[in-house]
């Protein structure tokens, strides 16, 4: 019980903290992106804040891991956050890097109870648009034959990807665009799916309220309709007694 309130502080006191280095996260990815070339001095200091960034998570999951009393479960049930860490590791891409931390304060976020699923949405569909752009706008820029040259078209492309509605004005043309397009569509369908299913909860619970407030007057109502049907029967008695007595 003292190890899980141990873990329970730790993710408490760590929910901000770790939220705004995500968002210094953001800001570091962005910066060589939009400015573009930028000073190389300026290059490097994004790419160790970056990496600064991605150690705190790393050190939250493993303090997370300590603090668990059953640490196979937790690592069983805690997988994506374990690849979110792994996956930087494998190749030095900024891009891994980026999901990586996609990832892990996704999965930060829907801890915190405080944080509603409206917020989270709204949150999550603004972050893939943010870093969807500037990722396929890293990679395609320098495409021969790419048409996503500026950060205006990366927008446009990632809000008509992530909708499903693909114009093909502007496409991907390499290996690593076209997958993050995979992954903007995929994320999309699920977030509209969470919308949609978000929506039609409360309008059942919406319903289901209606309906018992209905069931409950309705009770009431054949509740008093018995108890007037009781005292009809009780005055009928007591005038039948009282004729029995006169006669």
């Amino acid at each position: 019980m003292n190890d899980e309130s141990a873990q329970a502080r730790w993710e408490g006191h760590t929910q901000r903290p770790l939220l705004a280095l995500a968002v210094v996260f953001a800001v570091a990815y962005a910066v060589p992106i939009v400015d573009n070339p930028a000073y190389p001095l300026l290059t490097v200091a994004c790419t160790v804040t970056e990496w600064v960034v991605w150690a705190a998570f790393a050190v939250d999951y493993l303090m997370r891991l300590a603090l668990s009393p059953r640490r196979r479960e937790f690592v069983r049930t805690h997988w994506m956050d374990l690849c979110a860490v792994v996956l930087p590791l494998l190749q030095p891409l900024r891009l891994l890097r980026m999901v990586s931390t996609l990832l892990l304060v996704g999965r930060r976020a829907r801890m915190a109870s405080q944080i509603r699923l409206t917020t989270y949405v709204a949150g999550a569909v603004v972050g893939l648009l943010m870093f969807g752009s500037l990722a396929v706008l890293s990679v395609e820029r320098d495409s021969p034959h790419g048409n996503i040259r500026t950060l205006g078209d990366a927008v446009w492309w990632s809000f008509t990807t992530m909708t499903t509605v693909g114009y093909g004005d502007h496409a991907p043309t390499t290996g690593l665009g076209r997958m993050i397009a995979v992954g903007l569509m995929l994320s999309g369908i699920a977030l509209l799916g969470v919308v949609t299913a978000n929506i039609a909860a409360w309008f059942i619970a919406r319903f289901e309220k209606d309906d018992a407030e209905e069931r409950r007057q309705t009770e009431a109502i054949a509740s008093l309709a018995e108890e007037v049907r009781l005292l009809r029967a009780e005055v009928a008695r007591l005038a039948d007694e009282r004729e029995s007595q006169r006669s």
